[in-house]
């Protein structure tokens, strides 16, 4: 499974990362398939670097040294990296820097620092934040700024730097304005609710009262039990109907603002008149005391003191006082006592937070419930608002980026060695962030008006804009366009299709070959596309740019040789064939791309494609061609269907699962016919020919693996299950050039084909060499030459002499013709379209349904359902079949919960796109009430939802009537008050009908969540993420028939919905891959190794915030926790716990899971309350997001029954426990291993409780289960039979106490009974097990045994002979019954 580092060439670092995550999903079962390495998508998120190097810079200096020694007995190959990884962290050292008022402070610092991040540092430290101009000097010598600390001579260990105090600038005044804003607002979550400058939310730090301690020894409330209150609130219990809105939000102690400053506002005096600037004025400042004492500040060159003016007298002399001081804050502590002592205050709690609460994260993340919070007076917000309706940046030289020149640059950095990669991937991860918050916000002035249209003469849906030199467009058909290709459906799918081709082109990553920087933003019903510029498009005509590729979708055609080769070196990753087409002169041109793929070169010389809406091919089970059939698969389901649009194509991740799927059938074919050749052979007896014979024979047999281990029948008609065979499960089995040297001497004509095997999926390069290196040798034999010319022949290979398949994306296309003489080959490519959509149906939707049956997919909401969809290569657009199909399947009952989301995200999807024409006809003043009336129509049980019409506030009544009819934009504006719950359901039903060919029935919310066993709440919050509108958090009353649920005053808001490129950090994810595969392997100390080095590695690049560093940080702590390190695993778990928050959303289903592993290790520290705490949090979080009817449930509920089982809380442990049982009964079925451990636990309870006739009862149930199962003389089973001798002991040893009393009345002889309390060791032993979490016994001996063990059961696993098992990533021993 591991992409070993030596397959990837050091000139190609990212050989294709898209094809990445897929790896990892196949290997790891359920951990990463689900959360790990996905692209995170449109969840937005941006790295500062300079907080990432300031805050977590320092906190991984002494991660940094633990690592140096490296990893004694990697392979070679990682050995190489790791030398070069060392290179990256030189070892810290430590300086002393000394501050005007404060005592000198050590501070840690890495060579590779620059003098910048030191300032960083200084201005978030609690005693010298409030300082932002000045310099540091080293004995008298002032540092460069961004200079690196190992360029500075005479910097060493223990050097004194001291802070010095420089004269201010206009420029450095308004930085420490701002900079001392930011502290005044450090702890004030509005931001994070406004969703502005990357700030999101995090409750963690409510459930765990502060931070988890350092070692997780704070004192240990746990131990005294006396002290827990364990009882939930009500609505947490199971079989609780209540689902409240408002504990989603807790209220977070430390956000109670304490006030330093009433007012800190911008003088109206600004800017200093002439005679004052010769003075050294820069700004005046007006502040309101807490004291309420009004005054007036003047900005000098030298400092902040007070001056003479008041609100309408200028008098700029200063006060006398006037208190001239470097700091506005310590000017501030000196006049009034209040903000002395608060803002000291403040900086403390700020201080104390832990650093992932407050750092930035890379791209954007809105939250869809807000408490109302207070507007406040605030300069700063009021000037960025300002300039940034400008559309330039005020800290940036030169105002304006050149957003296009950033991303080029950066993809032209060079990237020969791992310290270049990394610095190149952290420049473009760090401008493509920037770009998308840039574009978002521009986006949105777009759309609010607030930009002048370079074309203001056209009607509106035909404008452009250019702001902030980024270009705009609208999802509109402009010029009819797409008229051949479905109108304004067309242009609305274009812009995703497009970013996806950009995406797939930035991932292969051709030098030479540019691609522009795109988002795509939703808002307010309307979709944007933005943009960079190319070096003078603009100010030519589209045709004489265009130097290849069509303008008119393929009438004219052009093709340039400089693109054709550019773009061969991206064919083979993206499987796109090099074809020839028809021009307007019927020449043939040659291309390599679609004909809509576009290339001109920019004035700065750079060759840009643009256009890459068709890089992937067309999915034919949604585009009805006249005279074509489909395969009989794809008909019987009812295919092809008509679509909105004539753009659907099939996904990324589809093409290479069909490719990894044909590649399969080829060495079944090759491995068959060569068996077969070799059995005549073996007839005529030619011993003679014994040299390619006997290397023969040693690698026959595995080749014959290959194809018995396949499922019958695949060649015709491909099975669900063999699906899940992947190129990696053959690793084993095949040839592998890194396996024992024996196997070099393999014949050739496997040798040629077989190596491919490690290398299809995803390093294709490497593959290409192989292949052409082997193929001389095999056409020496012509009878392996025609086996394999057979096998490509029948797997649709485009070459014949090796494995290669490609798609032409423009096979159907309206207007493109092909040369007579490539007719065969269109025929080809026709049949290989047709087995594409045709394995998408019969193959990936029932892998897809196999894999939510056997519980290795989880998803818990729509964004988690699309994402195991999407990782499938499944569109969207089939949820209606992949629904159909899970309501045919018999097992349908154990599929409830996919079947309830699916049918949850197919309403909210049919109502988003309702909701997206239904917005256009708003206008801005209408929109909260048109927002709350389609909220009312959507989800409240009130019959007649009516509008309320904005009485127009400032119109006298008597005009209004003739006002009405003259509103810009023309015609009624007021349409969507009509409105009616009946219509909109009506139209919902109709949607689902025409797009997703589904039949929903219900007419009404309250039908539909009745029929499918919806809830209101999580319809709610999927329209309000999917659509971006934030709602006030508080209790709804959906169910009311008296009142509608939503008035306007609860909408607070509408956020954009944005998609863009996510960059990856390449080398981090191999080594994170690397780790996971040691540690599947059972070399725990060399995966935590690699794993660290990842997680530095992710540092790097991406900062301090990011999903996978989230991963990442999530293994850590399992393999932490399992080499018994409790309390580093709790503080790793943390940072994943608060980075999921943030990163994600704080009810996102991944940081449900992240609560569960931190409440497992806060247990085994001994912090029982806080375990409970965060136990019923992830609990609540559930029942919001998919209810309690969802297996995840189960396991849930068990932990919480199983802690408070421990703190002897047996009736309440009871209420969850027997809820997982049920839970576990239905959705594993009542034989399995999952539910004789639900039985077990509840007898535990049972028998402490003294209640021995249920808990034998109980255990009798699990004990039939394993004996069924796993056989009598499995070690579960003998257990269970122990442990119901023990009960029935105990039962007659009641039974005859209670006799004897019954007999003798009081002055019976009583025998002393055992109640056991469980010991916490036993409780935690439980919660291992039922998170699958196995501890290994390391006495040598045994971890031996283990690894051969493991080994087996990797070829065994290959070869296809068993399922791998399901549950955790670390479970290295399946004879506990954990897996089933």
């Amino acid at each position: 499974m591991v992409s070993k580092t030596d397959d990837i060439p050091a000139s190609v670092p990212s050989c294709s990362p898209v094809d990445l995550p897929r790896e990892g999903e196949t290997a790891n079962g359920k951990d990463t398939s689900e959360t790990a390495l996905k692209d995170p998508c449109a969840c937005g998120h941006r790295g500062d670097t300079a907080v990432m190097n300031g805050d977590a810079g320092h906190d991984q200096a002494e991660e940094a040294d633990s690592k140096q020694d490296g990893n004694a007995d990697a392979d070679p190959a990682e050995d190489a990296n790791e030398q070069e990884v060392i290179v990256i962290q030189d070892t810290g050292f430590t300086v002393k820097i000394q501050a005007p008022g404060t005592e000198p402070f050590d501070l840690q610092v890495s060579p590779q620092e620059m003098v910048q991040e030191i300032h960083q540092v200084l201005m978030d430290r609690e005693d010298t934040c409030h300082r932002t101009c000045f310099s540091l000097q080293l004995d008298g010598n002032v540092l460069d700024n961004f200079a690196e600390l190992k360029s500075i001579e005479g910097l060493q260990e223990g050097s004194l730097l001291k802070v010095v105090e420089e004269p201010y600038t206009v420029r450095e005044a308004r930085i420490h304005v701002r900079h001392i804003r930011d502290l005044l607002k450090s702890l004030d979550p509005s931001d994070a609710y406004n969703g502005v400058d990357c700030n999101s939310l995090s409750f963690l730090s409510v459930f765990t009262d502060g931070d988890l301690g350092d070692t997780g020894n704070r004192k240990k409330k746990g131990n005294e039990l006396e002290q827990i209150d364990c009882t939930p609130p009500e609505h947490i219990l199971p079989g609780s109907k209540e689902r409240p809105v408002v504990p989603l939000q807790p209220q977070n102690k430390d956000w109670k603002p304490m006030q330093c400053l009433k007012v800190l506002t911008m003088s109206g005096w600004n800017p200093p008149p002439g005679n004052r600037k010769m003075h050294g004025d820069l700004m005046y400042l007006y502040i309101v005391t807490v004291e309420d004492r009004h005054i007036s500040i003047t900005a000098s060159t030298r400092g902040f003191y007070l001056n003479q003016s008041t609100t309408y007298v200028f008098n700029p002399k200063p006060a006398n006082p006037s208190f001239l001081s470097h700091s506005l804050v310590e000017l501030l502590s000196q006049i009034s006592a209040a903000f002395k002592k608060n803002f000291t205050a403040l900086q403390k709690k700020r201080v104390q937070r832990h650093p992932f609460e407050r750092i930035a994260t890379p791209f954007q993340v809105y939250s869809w419930t807000a408490p109302q919070i207070d507007h406040a007076m605030d300069c700063v917000r009021a000037e960025d608002a300002y300039t940034s309706r400008l559309g330039y940046e005020e800290h940036i030289p030169g105002q304006t980026r050149d957003w296009n020149e950033e991303l080029q640059t950066t993809r032209e950095l060079s990237r020969k060695n791992l310290p270049e990669r990394l610095l190149r991937e952290r420049a473009i991860f760090k401008v493509q962030s920037d770009f998308a918050a840039a574009a978002t916000r521009g986006a949105m002035a777009v759309i609010d008006g607030n930009v002048m249209a370079i074309n203001p003469g056209e009607e509106t849906r035909m404008q452009m804009f250019i702001w902030n030199n980024i270009f705009f467009s609208l999802g509109f058909d402009v010029r009819d366009h797409y008229r051949e290709l479905g109108g304004d459906a067309a242009a609305h799918a274009a812009p995703t299709n497009d970013l996806n081709g950009v995406r797939a082109y930035s991932a292969v990553d051709v030098e030479g070959l540019y691609t522009l920087g795109t988002v795509v933003v939703d808002y307010r019903g309307y979709r944007v596309t933005a943009q960079s510029i190319i070096p003078g498009i603009l100010e030519r005509e589209q045709e004489q740019s265009v130097i290849y590729g069509s303008i008119d979708f393929g009438k004219t055609v052009v093709s340039h040789p400089k693109y054709l080769e550019l773009l061969e070196k991206t064919s083979r990753p993206l499987k796109v064939q090099h074809h020839a087409v028809l021009n307007e002169k019927d020449t043939a041109v040659e291309l390599c791309s679609s004909v809509e793929c576009k290339g001109i070169i920019g004035n700065d010389g750079r060759h840009y494609i643009l256009d890459l809406l068709r890089t992937f091919p067309p999915d034919l089970n949604y585009l009805p061609v006249e005279g074509e059939e489909l395969a009989p698969e794809s008909q019987k389901l009812g295919f092809p269907r008509q679509h909105r649009h004539r753009l659907a194509c099939l996904r990324q991740e589809l093409i290479e699962a069909f490719v990894e799927h044909r590649y399969l059938l080829f060495m079944k074919m090759a491995a068959l016919q060569l068996m077969q050749q070799k059995a005549n052979k073996d007839k005529t007896a030619a011993l003679h020919d014994t040299s390619p014979a006997d290397a023969e024979s040693e690698s026959k047999p595995q080749a014959l693996d290959v194809s018995e281990k396949v499922p019958d029948g695949t060649p015709t008609s491909p099975t669900s299950s063999e699906s899940t065979l992947t190129p990696d499960d053959l690793e084993a089995t095949t040839v592998s050039e890194n396996s024992a040297p024996e196997n070099q001497e393999a014949p050739a004509e496997l040798k040629s084909e077989v190596p491919t095997a490690n290398t299809n999926g995803t390093h294709e390069p490497s593959a290409a060499e192989r292949q052409n290196g082997g193929c001389d040798s095999l056409l020496e034999d012509p009878k392996s030459r025609e086996v394999v010319l057979n096998a490509c022949k029948a797997v649709g290979s485009i070459s014949n002499t090796s494995f290669d398949i490609r798609f032409n994306p423009d096979i159907f296309s309206p207007g493109v013709r092909f040369p007579e003489d490539s007719t065969e080959d269109i025929q080809k490519q026709k049949q290989l379209l047709k087995d594409a959509a045709a394995f998408l149906v019969s193959c990936q939707v029932p892998s897809f349904v196999k894999d939510c049956l056997d519980h290795s997919s989880l998803p818990m909401d729509g964004a988690t359902m699309t994402e195991g969809l999407h990782q499938r290569g499944i569109n969207m657009r089939y949820l209606g079949a992949v629904l159909e199909f899970v309501d045919n399947m018999p097992a349908k009952a154990q599929l409830e919960h996919i079947y309830r989301i699916g049918i949850s995200e197919l309403i909210t999807r049919c109502a988003k796109h309702i909701f997206k024409t239904y917005l256009q006809g708003v206008e801005l003043s209408a929109l909260s009430a048109a927002v709350s009336h389609f909220l009312n129509c959507l989800l409240s049980s009130y019959p007649d939802a009516m509008a309320h019409l904005p009485a127009d506030e400032l119109v006298s009544r008597r005009k209004s009537r003739k006002r009405r009819n003259r509103v810009p934009g023309g015609g009624d504006n007021t349409a969507w008050a009509s409105l009616t719950p009946g219509e909109l359901w009506k139209n919902i039903t109709s949607e689902a009908q025409s797009y997703y060919h589904f039949n929903l029935q219900c007419e009404s919310v309250d039908q539909a969540v009745e029929k499918y066993g919806l809830q209101k709440i999580t319809l709610l919050r999927e329209i309000s993420i999917k659509t971006g509108i934030q709602i006030l958090i508080k209790e709804y009353n959906f169910d009311s028939r008296h009142k509608p649920a939503f008035t306007e005053e609860d909408i607070l808001n509408i956020f954009p919905v944005v998609k863009h490129v996510n960059p990856k950090a390449s080398d981090a994810f191999h080594f994170f891959q690397s780790g996971q595969a040691k540690v599947q392997q059972g070399f725990l100390k060399e995966g935590c190794e690699l794993i660290n080095e990842a997680l530095n590695l992710f540092n790097n690049v991406y900062g301090a915030m990011h999903v996978e560093i989230c991963a990442c940080l999530r293994l850590l702590a399992r393999l932490n926790y399992i080499m018994g390190d409790h309390p580093e695993a709790l503080s790793n778990q943390q940072k994943a716990v608060l980075m999921s928050e943030r990163v994600l959303g704080i009810e996102h289903p991944n940081t449900i899971q992240e609560y569960m592993h931190l409440a497992l290790y806060c247990f085994a520290n001994g912090q029982l309350s806080t375990a409970l705490k965060l136990l019923y949090r992830a609990r609540y979080l559930m029942l919001v997001v998919c209810g309690e009817d969802h297996p995840e449930m189960a396991l849930l509920d068990s932990n919480i029954g199983l802690v408070l089982h421990g703190v002897m809380e047996y009736d309440l442990s009871l209420r969850f426990l027997e809820n997982a049982l049920t839970i576990n009964s239905k959705y594993h079925g009542p034989r399995s291993l999952k539910v004789a451990l639900s039985h077990h636990l509840v007898a535990r309870v049972y028998e402490s409780k003294a209640e021995f006739r249920s808990a034998l009862q109980h255990e009798k149930e699990g004990y039939t289960i394993y004996k069924n199962q796993v056989g009598e003389a499995h070690e579960k089973t003998k257990e269970s039979s122990e442990y119901l001798k023990y009960l029935t002991q105990q039962a007659v040893a009641l039974q005859r106490t209670m006799n004897e009393i019954y007999k003798n009345g009081s002055n019976a002889s009583i025998m002393p009974l055992k109640f056991t309390a469980p010991s916490m060791a036993s409780v935690l032993e439980q919660l291992n097990i039922i998170n699958g979490i196995i501890f290994i016994p390391l006495s040598q001996k045994d971890l031996e045994n283990l690894k051969a063990e493991v080994q087996r059961r990797q070829l065994m696993q290959d070869s296809g002979k068993i399922e791998e098992p399901q549950g955790g990533q670390l479970e290295l021993d399946d004879k506990l019954p954990v897996d089933d």
